[in-house]
């Protein structure tokens, strides 16, 4: 061993160096390709700049001459993980527990999960190394080359038997010969010129002929009358019966007959093919031949009386909207050009709105057909130990404040996810702390270490939900559907362990704050012994910084309470901690109860997902473009560490309500035609929402309408959490194939396959093209160019690959063009993780690593708006890739909402902020693809739209009280033209929400709810919206929110809906006070003029107060929040109150003063 003192002399680091023989080598590899040991981070240690080894400078270690492999650690002192163990424990437990926990042969992984991983610009990378000799690397991969690719088959003589190239031995190829008819493992195409010394069947010409239908007749060999012949004809008849179209195609091999009658071809039937050998068609009833989902269409007797009525209702609008401009209202010109503009608008944004409509699907999925055909009962020919075949899902949890942000809840999100229903070496979980708060770092590490008990008791009885929180907190029985005898001891017990495990989160600020007070105090101390002894002036005041300390004595490296530089929450180091380390692939079973074992689990896998802490690095000069950066360095470093072909990514507060969410979203992502789908969208479900829904928080209208409709054209937009993404569509790949739609309307359709042969020269520089893991050609001039647009990062860059390998469908379910993987190709052992890939992963979260890039402009989620989820989801979709709308039978995920009326008005009006960006930047659907279905792009024009309609809707909700403050009306009269026009309006609306009710599954009330909410919206957040997003298209206003508070979970006794009654005053309440106000007045005058008035007319005041009416009733909730629970009115709202009265009765007198004398024709607004 050699000690070796860091380079630099400002860093007190020293780096010891450690060299061991590791025995036999390991070789789990998840992909063809390895790897790399060397880092391309210039302050990695790696680099040879952090250390003196390699090149000219050597290396200081002790060589074993017995063994070909070395272990070579450089280890820094570094503080542990907050459950305070040592380094020295660490190492310890590798010889005991943790080797049985974490299975084979990778003994850092000790070091690796108590060490805490940081560096950024300019600061050196403080990591543990782990290096592996190259040449024996180089030898394995020789011998790949000559070795048989044959699973559990090593051997050496082997050859390309196909022409997909795909290595054999003579023994296996006679197996595949024999067993599954002469067909190519690799590719599975059938082996050409199969002689008759290879196999032991006869070849046969009749399997490329027609299959003939059985005659009715029995006789002839093989002639006896068969069971559901004639399918077709059957499923003419029974109606019940599902028609087997495959069944069809292997009949008739697309032939007809005469009337409902199949016909045979040249007079053949089953059982008599060549050579007199009986032939039986496939068993078309095996589930494995089945796909894994089913689109199903609304039912015609709702979706055609649906779609007439829309058509019903834009003609009456057409017609009304002809009748109002040749009608005018010559006493009033002014009210009826305002009300005529703002309707035509209204038409206008309707049809926008119900035209993605037309087209709405439902869709089911099969899990059973997902495990037979991805996850084998047991060990076979292709996967020899039995694993699944499942790709892996890197889960993303962002947050970003741990006091806006309840870290308990951010606990309870992390644990629902390390306990779902996927397999766990396929899981890792990644904590985006965009705050870098040593409260949420603490935080994790202690649901890290509540998981070992919970997880197991989830497995063990079938838990749903697997929130501890909401678990916990059921009023239902929870011995329901429980059958085993110790349920309610180990629920006892863990329900107990829980309570604790929720007094030492909730206490974490507190104990931060203390234990950083003592620590600082005693520094202090030696600060001011110190000074006395080298003799300095004592009247001088020391200058000792207000750190943030961990529970080991040392610096936090994160953000600090003090915000001293370097420290503060836009200032600090980017870190990586890794919680839990991955696990075997191999299940391990738990023990029996005992003094450490809380709950019997011998029969329960206690593997636990990887989990990791993740708190990107942050400097003043840069801009770090908020969630959607964050989510990027998350992107970056899972590539390096996990490399998951899907991302999931959740909100903190959005936990795993279903165990099978994942499941449910693969079945999309791996069936057939699966390849183009970039991202299955979850619909948002909510917790803590009151009972009546005063502020349409569920947004059920959204989510079971809008969404349900655009699944059946291009797919739902992404929404921001709840949504599984593949990860080379989020990298700005293009699809493997596309359609372009030309001429009007899209009528016109083009089918392109995306590969590079297929594509114009200039078209190239257009496309990103995926680097394919069996293509050799320009793979120097590709990596180049992902280099430039995704970094410098050679890990990085060498992960594309392999994870669009991952991705991939089965061979037997590709598309045309397209490439596959054999079955049972990523049922491997995970490739250890060791610390030059987390100091690489280090290296490509700094702050520095996008410079340059196309991160943030194509590749990851895109920079640049407040709403970077739809951008992100619109930049997919115009690259033709098609998104899934996954509508699970129990909610996929749930979270939680702000109820409370000031935050919900603040949330809405981030959101119209973003549209407001996406109209006015090159993200406008104006500007889209031909790839872009019409009806798609007109959901997202729409989406940049619809603030604008707040302009229209602030007037229109005005007009009512100027048509009675100045006794006209927006028509010359009220006679029946008007009437009934606005009858077939008013009919036709009614009935198209009643059947969108029908279909949908949603309610009248929320509907109604919607409507209510919209106008509220429209009146306070929209406004200010257009106004914030012109100030920063026209002024280069920079726009910036706060976060929305999450709400914990109430406390025993409090009240679940206390913030429902709170009320915080905001200016976008003004205008919504302004306009009950106005109407109120307004009837008021308008019911005393004309009640006192010689010529009263009753019309007009019936029309105005009508309208009065429409709008005071949606604003109903919004005035209910403003009382509060007890009726209490707040100050502030009496004040502005009386300052609109009496401007609006000022107003009054000017327009309309006692003597009567004012002459109206020519009046003017002052």
């Amino acid at each position: 061993m050699g000690l070796i003192d860091s380079p630099s002399r400002s860093s007190p680091v020293k780096i010891t160096v450690t060299s061991s023989p590791t025995g036999g080598g390991f070789h789990g590899l998840t992909s063809p390709i390895r790897r790399h040991s060397l880092s391309a981070c210039q302050n990695s240690p790696l680099s040879g700049k952090g250390i003196r080894g390699g090149g000219s400078g050597g290396r200081y270690l002790s060589m074993s001459k017995e063994s070909t492999d070395e272990f070579v650690a450089y280890t820094v002192h570094m503080p542990p993980t907050p459950d305070n163990r040592t380094i020295a424990d660490s190492q310890d437990s590798l010889v005991g527990s943790g080797r049985k926990s974490y299975g084979v042969g990778n003994p850092s992984d000790g070091y690796i999960k108590d060490t805490i991983f940081t560096g950024g610009f300019n600061s050196v990378t403080k990591a543990h190394v782990r290096k592996s000799l190259e040449e024996e690397e180089e030898e394995v991969m020789r011998k790949c080359k000559t070795m048989c690719q044959m699973e559990g088959c090593d051997e050496k003589k082997a050859e390309a038997k196909c022409e997909c190239g795909y290595v054999i031995c003579r023994e296996c190829y006679l197996d595949c010969v024999g067993i599954d008819g002469g067909y190519c493992p690799g590719c599975k195409e059938s082996y050409k010129g199969i002689s008759d010394d290879e196999s032991d069947e006869p070849k046969s010409e009749a399997k490329d002929q027609a299959n003939p239908l059985p005659s009715r007749g029995g006789g002839g060999r093989g002639g006896g009358r068969m069971e559901k012949n004639f399918s077709l004809v059957q499923s003419f008849k029974n109606p019940n019966q599902d028609f087997d179209h495959n069944r069809w195609l292997f009949e008739t091999k697309g032939t007809y007959g005469y009337g409902n009658a199949l016909w045979p071809s040249d007079g053949q039937e089953f059982g008599r093919g060549i050579d007199d050998k009986s032939m039986n068609p496939p068993d078309f009833s095996d589930r494995r031949n089945r796909p894994l989902t089913r689109k199903v269409g609304i039912s015609a007797a709702i979706i055609s009386p649906y779609r007439l009525l829309m058509v019903l209702r834009l003609g009456a609008l057409a017609c009304f909207l002809t009748w109002r401009i040749s009608h005018p209202n010559h006493d009033a010109m002014w009210l009826w050009i305002m009300s005529v503009v703002c309707e035509v608008w209204f038409a206008i944004s309707w049809l926008l709105d119900q035209l993605p409509k037309l087209c709405p699907v439902k869709r089911i999925t099969d899990l059973t057909i997902l495990k037979e055909r991805f996850e084998s009962s047991g060990p076979n020919l292709r996967n020899p130990k039995g694993l699944s075949d499942l790709p892996g899902i890197d889960v993303f949890v962002s947050t970003a404040d741990a006091e806006k942000e309840p870290p308990l809840v951010t606990a309870n999100t992390i644990l629902s996810i390390l306990a779902v229903d996927y397999p766990v070496e396929k899981v890792a979980c990644y904590l985006s702390d965009d705050g870098g708060s040593l409260v949420t770092f603490e935080a994790l590490a202690e649901a890290a270490s509540f998981a070992r008990i919970w997880v197991p008791f989830c497995k063990k009885h079938d838990i749903e939900p697997r929130n501890p929180e909401t678990y916990f907190g059921q009023k239902r029985d929870p011995l329901k559907n429980k059958v085993r005898l110790d349920f309610v001891r180990d629920r006892r017990r863990v329900k107990r362990e829980y309570d604790e495990f929720k007094v030492r989160i909730n206490a974490l600020p507190e104990s931060i704050r203390r234990r950083s007070d003592a620590y600082n105090t005693q520094q202090e101390l030696r600060a001011k012994r110190k000074q006395v002894e080298l003799g300095e002036d004592l009247s001088e005041p020391i200058k000792v910084p207000k750190a943030t300390w961990m529970s080991d004595g040392t610096h936090w490296h994160g953000t600090w309470s003090s915000a001293e530089e370097g420290h503060s929450r836009g200032d600090h180091e980017g870190i990586i901690q890794i919680m839990l380390v991955p696990p075997n692939a191999e299940p391990l079973y738990g023990n029996e109860v005992d003094e450490k074992n809380m709950i019997d689990t011998t029969d329960v896998d206690v593997r636990l997902p990887m989990l990791v802490y993740v708190s990107r690095e942050k400097r003043p000069s840069f801009d770090h473009n908020k969630k959607a950066g964050a989510m990027n360095a998350l992107v970056r470093a899972s590539a390096i560490m996990s490399n998951g072909a899907f991302i999931l990514n959740l909100d903190c507060d959005h936990y795993i309500y279903n165990s099978l969410a994942m499941r449910e979203g693969m079945c999309f992502m791996l069936d057939k035609g699966g390849d183009r789908i970039c991202y299955v969208q979850f619909p948002q479900r909510f917790e803590g929402i009151d009972p009546n829904d005063r502020y349409a928080n569920h947004n059920t209208v959204f989510f079971d309408v809008s969404m349900r409709a655009l699944d059946g054209l291009q797919g739902p937009m992404y929404v921001g959490t709840g949504c599984i993404f593949r990860r080379i569509a989020l990298y700005g790949f293009s699809p493997p194939r596309a359609t372009e739609h030309h001429g009007w309307f899209g009528s016109r359709k083009t089918r392109k396959l995306l590969r590079k042969p297929n594509i114009q020269k200039d078209q190239e520089d257009d496309e990103m093209f995926l680097p394919m893991i069996d293509e050799k050609d320009d793979e120097e001039v590709s990596r180049s160019l992902l280099t430039k647009q995704f970094g410098n990062s050679v890990p990085l860059v060498d992960s594309i690959a392999v994870a669009e390998f991952g991705g991939r469908l089965l061979h037997e379910l590709r598309g045309k063009g397209c490439q596959g993987r054999p079955a049972g190709s990523l049922a491997v052992q995970r490739e250890p993780l060791d610390a030059s890939a987390l100091a690489e992963a280090v290296g490509v979260i700094s702050c520095y690593y996008e410079d340059k890039t196309e991160w943030g402009k194509r590749v990851g989620w895109i920079y640049g708006s407040i709403t970077e989820d739809v951008v992100t989801g619109y930049r997919m979709h115009n690259r033709g890739w098609r998104s899934i709308y996954c509508v699970t039978k129990r909610d996929a995920f749930r979270g939680t909402a702000p109820i409370n009326l000031t935050d919900r008005l603040i949330q809405v009006l981030r959101w119209a902020t973003g549209s407001v960006e996406i109209f006015f930047s090159r993200n406008n659907a104006l500007f889209a693809s031909p790839r872009m279905k019409f009806l798609q792009r007109v959901a997202y024009f729409n989406v940049g739209m619809y603030p604008f309609t707040s302009i229209f809707l602030l007037v229109y909700c005005i007009l009512p009280a100027l048509s009675l403050f100045s006794g006209k009306f927006i028509v010359q009269s009220l006679n029946v033209t008007f009437l009934v026009f606005l009858l077939a309006i008013t009919t036709t609306l009614c009935m198209l929400a009643l059947l969108e009710i029908k279909w949908s599954g949603i309610t009248l009330h929320d509907w109604w709810r919607n409507e209510q909410f919209w106008l509220i919206g429209g009146t306070s957040a929209h406004p200010a919206a257009v106004v914030q997003g012109l100030l920063k298209v026209i002024a280069g206003v920079d726009i910036s929110f706060t976060l929305t508070s999450k709400s914990a979970a109430p406390d025993d006794g409090e009240d679940e809906f206390a913030e429902l009654y709170e009320f915080r005053w905001t200016v976008l309440m003004i205008p919504p006070i302004t306009i009950i106000l106005i109407n109120m007045i307004a009837i008021a005058v308008g019911t005393f003029r004309t009640v006192y008035s010689p010529f009263p007319q009753w019309s007009k005041l019936l029309g105005g107060v009508f309208f009065s009416f429409w709008v005071l009733s949606h604003l109903y909730p919004f005035a209910k929040g403003l009382m509060g629970k007890r009726g209490k009115v707040p100050t502030i709202v009496f004040l502005w109150s009386a300052l609109i009265c009496i401007v609006v009765s000022l107003l009054a007198v000017y327009v309309y003063p006692p003597s009567g004398h004012q002459d109206f024709s020519s009046f003017q607004f002052p």
